[in-house]
């Protein structure tokens, strides 16, 4: 995909990630996880039926689709009276790159040269929805504001922030790189987080999550709890990006509990990998066996070094 189409491709209005797994969020996932850049297309009875394995019911389940596909995030068609969907590419790509950040979060880097990565942008009290949409796209580059017209980040591609800020136009902008002062009495970058929320938000992940890898590590998961559990497990680990921009070890408080939440979350996430799959693959089956055969799931490693 050239850099065009991918611009284009990061504004696609997908379904904010909310608490829970409202339909059109569980839709784009399931698909995303089990079917990413397929261009087969699955019957729309399939994902009904996988929807319900998470409490959704077949009316919210096609309602979802209907308007997913009118939002350009997937492409139907019909064969007789059965309808098939499956993934835009543009819908693809934004999924497989939030994959790749989602999923290289929380590795070990390199030591950290000191400087700031600083966005600053002036937005008109009239322009709520731009200020919201960019604060957004910001956070999820990992920044977070010092104040309200200076955000920060000790990682975040320079480049990006650039482009996320003409992209949406916004003329009174500068991004720059900078060393704090460190001078007494002044706030340093790193307040813009609050460190004690977040380890609360890693602590409070471990908690939850610890008694389903002791499950999982004696092998008394099942197949549909397996896919129930992984899905969960994904929405709630997509989440910490948006908060915690992987902080450099410089800038941590001790015992920072960030390693041990990806730890947890790997080893779950990659454990489930096959008995999900093989949850979504009965259930493809129970409407076309042949597409049920090319189900796959991906580890966190492919992801990451995609072949």
């Amino acid at each position: 995909m050239n850099d065009r189409k991918l611009s284009e491709a990061r504004d696609i209005d997908f379904p904010r990630f909310q608490v829970g797994t409202p339909p059109q969020h569980l839709i784009t996932t399931l698909l995303g996880d089990y079917w990413i850049s397929r261009p087969e297309q699955l019957p729309s009875a399939a994902l009904v039926r996988l929807a319900e394995e998470f409490g959704v019911s077949a009316v919210a389940a096609r309602a979802a689709l209907s308007r997913l596909t009118k939002r350009d995030l997937l492409v139907s068609s019909k064969s007789g009276r059965r309808t098939y969907y499956r993934l835009t590419d543009q819908a693809a790509a934004v999924l497989q790159e939030g994959r790749r950040r989602i999923m290289s979060f929380g590795l070990e880097q390199g030591p950290w040269d000191g400087r700031w990565v600083m966005a600053a942008f002036s937005i008109s009290e009239e322009q709520r929805d731009l200020r919201h949409t960019l604060r957004a796209r910001l956070r999820w580059l990992g920044f977070a504001p010092l104040y309200d017209g200076l955000w920060v980040s000790p990682r975040a591609d320079a480049d990006g922030a650039a482009a996320v800020l003409a992209e949406l136009e916004i003329p009174m902008a500068t991004v720059f790189r900078a060393e704090a002062l460190g001078l007494p009495g002044m706030r340093a970058p790193q307040q813009a987080w609050d460190f004690d929320a977040l380890r609360r938000a890693y602590d409070d992940f471990i908690a939850r999550y610890e008694p389903l890898l002791d499950r999982v590590r004696r092998g008394t998961v099942g197949a549909s709890e397996a896919l129930v559990a992984r899905t969960g497990l994904m929405d709630t680990w997509r989440t910490f990006p948006s908060h915690d921009p992987d902080l450099p070890a410089e800038l941590l408080p001790a015992d920072w509990p960030r390693a041990a939440a990806r730890d947890l979350f790997v080893e779950i996430y990659d454990t489930l990998g096959p008995l999900a799959e093989f949850r979504v693959r009965q259930i493809v089956a129970g409407f076309d066996p042949a597409l049920a055969e090319l189900v796959s799931h991906h580890r966190t490693g492919s992801i990451l070094t995609p072949t």
